[in-house]
């Protein structure tokens, strides 16, 4: 059991554990599918997407924008269609219409009485500054894969959110959704962690690659986080 005292800092990842990715996601997803009639279920296409961007975000940094775009090119490859510029085009704008979880804002608020806080997200800037606005809280630290040219799972994420946050990683707690994307390298570099289980009783990894990682602690969602402490 996580003693919640002992911390001074929560990192959060943010798509998917606090803005809903997956409903963001097939919402732009769907139509381009109808339009080129690649019959495919949501928790499917999710998986691919899952899929394609973890193999885009390998290798040579680029950015997010230029990864969603290729995530697409994968879909149509994989579904048998070949996507419009247009699409190529919208679909990665669409970040900035992915909605918060119900949730975020309100326990971020709480949380933020007593710790400070900071994200570490696989995206560009200007793609969150749409998703910060949703969050209706202030970051005391924003670090964005635009902003260290990698994308988690890699340790350089972190290893850059501990320069610039300057406290020892046992006064930091990382919270995330994505086993693989956050948790198993937060574990490997020795932060405790809260896994936040979006998909609780769901079936399928949905849009996060499968991962064998055990957190510190779980929780179904950001507000429950926020109770167990003490703050709601």
């Amino acid at each position: 059991m996580l003693t919640f005292d002992q911390f001074e800092v929560l990192t959060f990842d943010c798509y998917g554990t606090l803005i809903d990715w997956e409903s963001g996601i097939w919402a732009a997803l769907a139509p381009i599918l109808a339009n080129h009639r690649a019959h495919v279920s949501p928790d499917k296409a999710l998986e691919l997407y899952g899929e394609l961007e973890a193999e885009a975000e390998r290798g040579e940094y680029r950015e997010y924008r230029t990864v969603l775009r290729a995530v697409l090119e994968g879909v149509g490859g994989r579904l048998g269609f070949t996507p419009t510029a247009g699409e190529l085009q919208d679909f990665p704008a669409s970040v900035k219409d992915w909605p918060a979880f119900p949730d975020s804002p309100a326990a971020l608020q709480a949380l933020k009485t007593k710790y400070k806080l900071a994200i570490i997200s696989n995206i560009d800037d200007d793609l969150f500054a749409y998703s910060a606005q949703r969050l209706q809280v202030q970051f005391d630290w924003v670090i964005t894969a635009k902003q260290v040219r990698s994308y988690k799972p890699s340790a350089n994420n972190f290893q850059v959110a501990f320069q610039r946050i300057g406290v020892s990683r046992t006064k930091i707690l990382h919270v995330a959704q994505s086993l693989f994307h956050d948790i198993a390298p937060a574990k490997a570099l020795g932060l405790s962690t809260v896994w936040v289980n979006r998909r609780h009783g769901k079936a399928g990894p949905g849009a996060t690659p499968p991962a064998q990682a055990q957190p510190d602690f779980e929780v179904p969602d950001l507000r429950t986080l926020a109770q167990t402490i003490g703050l709601l």
